[in-house]
């Protein structure tokens, strides 16, 4: 079971290559603030961005670095059956604990064809395949039907859902196996999702703040829903800062703040605006994150 915090780290770019010195400072700052595991080569990691090189080798270097102190999910989707299943036969030179595997964007396949996909890439690696949920950046929703269909399937696990609906949660898991794990996949929506049944978060804004987000859903699986409704509030506002301009942007700019990594991205996405930047800065300095 994937049960807590996991949080989908950036990559850290030095003129134009990723910087593994950064990328140790992110993992140890992650695994010194209590998240339950680690997330290489998300879309927070850019993956759309990355080769296949540097792809199975962020994966590679994260998996290294980690050392098994927490888990590794390591982001291994495409909009290409055979390329996924490239890109996770490829991750398990190296020691994980999962692949996330998104929904093909692009494509916009019939539910069926998604069942296809995720099944096929299943049945051709090892490690357990947490699907991943995401229509604003896919423009393909999975219904709730096609993932009771898929926690069918041996080797399938769990779901990120990030469709922003708590209805589709829900019906998730209502009907799946008892074993199979339903993370959110919005920070906001974390202690609801967990609320209805959920078991914790693929998280952006722990990136910034993973002692907090650890604390949230620590409260929340624990059923103290008056300190998570608390905590959750304070978060909200340094959780939106975060979304201001298209994820990973802002997220990376309050790295760099912090002096994690450089403030570098690739395109086509660009560096966050001057306006982004003073909203990212106040909801740091009300967080506390920055004086």
């Amino acid at each position: 079971m994937f049960k807590g915090v996991f949080t989908a780290i950036v990559t850290p770019f030095n003129n134009n290559r990723v910087d593994e010195k950064a990328l140790e400072k992110i993992i140890e700052f992650q695994i010194e603030n209590g998240v339950e595991g680690v997330v290489p080569c998300g879309s927070t990691g850019e993956s759309a961005t990355l080769s296949y090189e540097e792809h199975i080798s962020v994966i590679g270097v994260v998996s290294e670095m980690v050392a098994g102190r927490v888990k590794v999910i390591a982001g291994t989707g495409s909009n290409n059956t055979e390329e996924a299943v490239r890109l996770a036969n490829g991750a398990e030179r190296f020691r994980i604990d999962g692949h996330l595997q998104i929904t093909p964007y692009y494509n916009k396949p019939t539910q069926d064809g998604l069942y296809w996909h995720f099944k096929t890439v299943a049945e051709n690696c090892s490690a357990p395949v947490i699907l991943y949920n995401v229509p604003a950046r896919t423009s393909v929703n999975m219904l709730p039907e096609t993932v009771i269909r898929l926690s069918g399937v041996k080797n399938i696990k769990g779901i990120k859902e990030a469709s922003g609906s708590l209805d589709q949660v829900t019906e998730i898991l209502k009907d799946a196996p008892g074993d199979f794990c339903v993370l959110a996949g919005d920070d906001a929506i974390t202690v609801p999702v967990i609320s209805v049944g959920g078991h914790g978060v693929i998280s952006t804004v722990s990136n910034v703040a993973p002692g907090e987000m650890a604390t949230l859903v620590s409260y929340a699986l624990k059923n103290d829903f008056k300190s998570a409704k608390k905590l959750n509030f304070k978060l909200l506002p340094l959780i939106r800062s975060m979304f201001v301009e298209t994820n990973p942007i802002p997220v990376k700019k309050a790295l760099n703040i912090m002096g994690l990594i450089e403030n570098e991205i690739r395109l086509p996405l660009t560096e966050a605006s001057g306006p982004s930047i003073e909203k990212i800065k106040k909801a740091m300095r009300d967080f506390g994150l920055i004086k």
